[in-house]
């Protein structure tokens, strides 16, 4: 079983508006609402690829009724811990220039009561677990070192753990040394206490991090693809070009490519195949962490993999 964390999940509300600018009114028939917060788009990437995935964080209230409801209707599993506050809502205004407008609600607090119920839900429930994935930004009431605290129960019971966050967050994350974790340029500089201006400076960062004790370091570089470091060895991975219609959510989806091939002990550059085919795909689809798995395929034999060794 694939276990996804969700500890700040979110109603995601798209809005397709032609010519959008600020200031104005706007109607349009092109919107969407759908379950969010990067974990929950990580299960449902894997749900696609029918692997049996559990959900969990924190839902409350009407918002948090509807993602389990809609979770539900996806046939993933879904055990969250339930709080009085409301789950958030993030908007996304898509328009027809390209460019995105985001405004993301901070979502409620989480309180004490609240931690330990989870703290006892997730022991149980790591048990069962190949591979863990915690994703996305705390809510308010956490403390800065909870996913620490998640990793470090996830290593006492040999589980691989996978952390995408970023921030202080992050910075706690890594000194409990997940399996895996997916900075890109801006959260890697601020790991390493550096500006990058070169690959080489990448290449310094990111070995710096794997004799931290992580296993694999993935640098996302957007439709650039990706440097993948472990061991002694750089992985670049060069993405074919594509026509994105909603880019949003492809971290997760890369996220969710390296669990199901971590799962299923997958060769590394076949792992580095399907996880860049999962993030690519999910650009191309108009909902927020979506594959189509005749695409992956299809992506997969055109990804571009170069391995050196450090």
């Amino acid at each position: 079983m694939l276990l996804t964390i969700t500890l700040n999940p979110s109603i995601d509300r798209r809005y397709s508006v032609n010519g959008f600018e600020k200031g104005k009114i706007f109607r349009t028939d092109n919107y969407q609402y759908t379950p969010g917060g990067k974990g929950i788009n990580v299960a449902k990437v894997i749900k696609a690829f029918d692997e049996p995935v559990v959900a969990t964080g924190f839902l409350g209230g009407r918002a948090g009724g509807f993602i389990k409801e809609k979770l539900d209707e996806m046939n993933i599993t879904s055990k969250f811990v339930s709080i009085k506050g409301e789950t958030r809502s993030c908007i996304a205004i898509l328009s027809d220039d390209g460019s995105q407008t985001e405004i993301l609600e901070s979502g409620p607090i989480i309180l004490k009561e609240d931690m330990e119920r989870f703290y006892y839900l997730y022991e149980r429930l790591i048990k069962d677990a190949d591979v863990i994935c915690a994703s996305g930004s705390l809510p308010r009431g956490l403390d800065v070192g909870t996913y620490k605290v998640l990793i470090e129960l996830a290593n006492k019971q040999g589980k691989k753990f996978i952390l995408d966050t970023s921030g202080e967050a992050l910075e706690q994350g890594i000194e409990a040394k997940p399996f895996l974790i997916k900075p890109n340029k801006e959260e890697l500089e601020s790991l390493i206490r550096k500006t990058i201006y070169t690959e080489n400076d990448v290449v310094e960062g990111a070995k710096s991090l794997i004799n931290r004790g992580i296993n694999i370091v993935a640098i996302s570089l957007g439709g650039e693809g990706s440097l993948v470091f472990t061991n002694d060895y750089m992985y670049r991975v060069r993405t074919p070009k594509i026509s994105a219609i909603n880019p949003v959510g492809s971290g997760d989806s890369m996220i969710a490519g390296f669990a199901v091939s971590i799962k299923r002990n997958y060769d590394f550059e076949d792992m580095l195949r399907l996880a860049a085919a999962c993030g690519t795909a999910n650009a191309m689809e108009e909902e927020t962490g979506k594959v189509d798995l005749s695409k992956v395929n299809k992506l997969m034999n055109e990804i571009i993999i170069e391995k050196i060794r450090l």
